[in-house]
């Protein structure tokens, strides 16, 4: 008789059914594992084997065989150790094999017995309440798969807990999702002194999702600036957070299954790898333009990166997904994120600071910022050149408007965003119309288009540039309350767009 245990498989944040069929037949003794498995796949046989010898559990001396199918479906990771088990157990009748049948499992093995959390609990969730089964997956896990209200989660401890609650002897009662996190570690936007210009930059690039670049000296505030940038955000609504959830679920960062409501921040160093920033590496694992998918990526010494690393961010940051391709699968992962950008003006820094002026300017500098490709370059909203701040500026009180008061109006704008974007697909802001649809919500009135039309001519603008101010002057009249695209919007956005951080 052939028993049968489901799990999944990953490929970026799918999770893939995988049915584990267990075969005990006559011949000399074995267990093999075929299905395409991994080394730590193949490896589960001898943890299920030591599993089950500290349960007093013996194998019969016959020829075990388990099958993974899909067959030609790469199988990765140590949570297949858990499905083996329970379908093994099925087939030497020590569990019922119907209601491990009706189950998808995924857990790591101790030689003990005890079960080791694993990475994937969410989306393995997700697709459990699709097909329709019960979760079987150990007790680390159960707070986070327990947030799919549609998954009934069995969260066991132990292979021991797990063999009792199916026999009916010692039932456990369904997992509770974790707790729910927010406004932790928020920076206030009132601590950065002066700079009132690059503040405003912040609270246009929040309301409309806006790729911002920040030029400046040295201790000038822009990491200040783009630290603060989190609190300005709204919370993650709830098909955000699992979304986001089910990425970082995939990475092992998720906390105890604690989700949080705060948008993510990542700020890689600039000694980064491309597989680092985009995603790959063993298992193709996502990167960190992934893990911020609906929140920042704060790139900070940009044109300190390597140019094939930057270079890889132009088509993520049009397409809002990214795709790592290898030999045998291709992997998709979301990545709609707010990048930010800081740089020093020049090698030195100091090109654009009249008290300390470079020696080699503007060739410092125009050799410095040809780092970042003209392309690259194009994708940026919003560019802000800092200034350098004075002693007498650091001395005066704190002046501006908190980032509690700029949230409330980011809030209200995205809020009008998500009722005008209601029924378009893949549309939630601003940053993402395009086409006719940016045309319709976007068109500014005759005086604010007689303007666009010059400047383009004036400054040379691309398609891409033409259209990202239409997007930007949109987001300011959102902020303004205004239904409509007029003069005043279309100026500022310009000012954005030509003259600074070029």
């Amino acid at each position: 008789m052939v028993t049968r245990a489901y799990t999944v498989a990953f490929e970026g944040i799918e999770a893939r059914l995988v049915e584990v069929q267990c075969a005990v037949a006559p011949g000399l003794p074995a267990f093999s594992i075929v299905g395409l498995p991994d080394k730590a796949v193949s490896e589960a046989r001898d943890r299920v084997r030591a599993a089950l010898t500290a349960m007093s559990i013996a194998l019969p001396s016959k020829r075990i065989t388990v099958n993974l199918s899909p067959a030609d479906l790469p199988k990765e990771g140590s949570h297949f150790d858990l499905p083996i088990a329970m379908a093994l157990l099925a087939a030497i009748g020590a569990v019922p094999p119907d209601a491990v049948e009706r189950t998808l499992a995924l857990g790591e093995l101790s030689l003990d017995g005890s079960l080791v959390p694993v990475i994937g609990a969410l989306p393995a969730a997700m697709t459990a309440a699709a097909e329709d089964r019960l979760l079987l997956c150990p007790a680390g896990c159960g707070a986070e798969a327990a947030w799919v209200d549609a998954a009934t989660v069995i969260a066991p401890r132990t292979l021991a807990a797990a063999i009792q609650h199916f026999l009916g002897r010692s039932p456990l009662p369904p997992a509770e999702a974790g707790t729910v996190r927010s406004g932790t570690g928020l920076r206030d936007l009132r601590e950065v002194k002066g700079q009132e210009r690059a503040k405003r930059a912040l609270e246009i690039a929040a309301a409309g999702r806006h790729h911002l670049m920040l030029v400046g000296t040295p201790g000038s505030g822009k990491s200040m600036l783009a630290q603060r940038l989190p609190g300005l955000l709204p919370p993650l609504t709830a098909r955000e957070a699992l979304e986001t959830s089910m990425i970082h679920s995939l990475a092992g960062l998720l906390d105890e299954g604690g989700i949080s409501r705060d948008r993510p921040f990542q700020e890689p160093h600039h000694t980064a790898s491309m597989a680092a920033i985009v995603g790959g590496g063993k298992g193709a694992k996502p990167g960190q333009i992934s893990l911020a998918h609906n929140g920042v990526l704060f790139m900070d010494e940009f044109p300190e990166f390597a140019r094939p690393v930057l270079e890889t961010l132009r088509q993520p940051i049009e397409t809002g997904d990214v795709v790592i391709a290898r030999a045998n699968a291709h992997v998709r992962y979301p990545c709609r994120f707010l990048l930010v950008a800081a740089a020093n003006p020049c090698k030195c820094g100091y090109m654009s600071d009249p008290a300390r002026a470079c020696a080699r300017a503007p060739v410092c500098g125009e050799e410095y910022m040809a780092r970042v490709s003209g392309p690259l370059m194009d994708r940026f909203d919003l560019r802000v050149d800092v200034p350098p701040v004075t002693f007498s500026d650091l001395d005066l009180p704190a002046s501006g408007d908190s980032s509690a008061e700029v949230a409330e109006r980011v809030a209200a704008a995205r809020r009008v965003q998500a009722d005008r974007y209601v029924s378009a697909e893949g549309v939630r802001v601003n940053a993402d119309a395009e086409g006719t649809l940016l045309d319709e919500v976007a068109r500014p009135d005759a005086e604010g288009k007689s303007l666009l039309v010059r400047a383009a001519e004036r400054f040379g603008l691309s398609a891409r540039g033409y259209h990202r101010v239409l997007r930007v002057a949109r987001t300011i009249a959102d902020l303004d309350g205004s239904a409509g695209v007029r003069k005043p919007h279309v100026a500022e956005a310009l000012s954005f767009r030509i003259g600074n951080a070029a």
